[in-house]
């Protein structure tokens, strides 16, 4: 199941994140997009547990993905996919035309995962990524 993020979620989220990120968001960060109003944040729940979640920043007319993480347990199952699919879905309801990222140049899954849903590579942004130091690739969608 897919739903807005709350704020009884953060432990969940904030769990995911430090084990997915080597340079993870704080506890604050992710308290803070509650409150920012061009912040839309989903969960995906399996049998009522919090096992991803994924936002975005509303700038104008695009959705600038912001992170989304799978919990390590959950992964290799296609919830990247779907995630990623309701990340678009809230996206178009809000009338955004277009979506972008950066991944890690080396994450095969993600980018296998994004390209099948529409995503294709625009552009690189070199040494974006530290610990460890990884060019990102930029990556957009149309959503029109």
């Amino acid at each position: 199941m897919i739903r807005s993020m709350e704020a009884a979620d953060i432990d969940a989220i904030f769990e995911i994140e430090n084990l997915s990120f080597s340079t993870p968001w704080t506890r604050s960060a992710f308290e803070t997009e509650l409150t920012n109003d061009n912040a839309h944040y989903i969960v995906l729940t399996d049998e009522d547990k919090v096992v991803g979640y994924g936002g975005f920043w509303k700038i104008v007319d695009e959705a600038h993905f912001t992170n989304l993480a799978i919990h390590p347990d959950f992964r290799g199952r296609g919830y990247g996919k779907v995630l990623i699919q309701g990340m678009l879905n809230l996206a178009k309801k809000l009338d955004i035309q277009h979506a972008t990222l950066e991944v890690r140049a080396s994450n095969e899954p993600a980018l296998k995962a994004y390209s099948t849903l529409g995503f294709y590579i625009e552009g690189k942004r070199s040494r974006y990524y530290t610990n460890p130091v990884e060019d990102a690739l930029i990556m957009w969608a149309s959503l029109k």
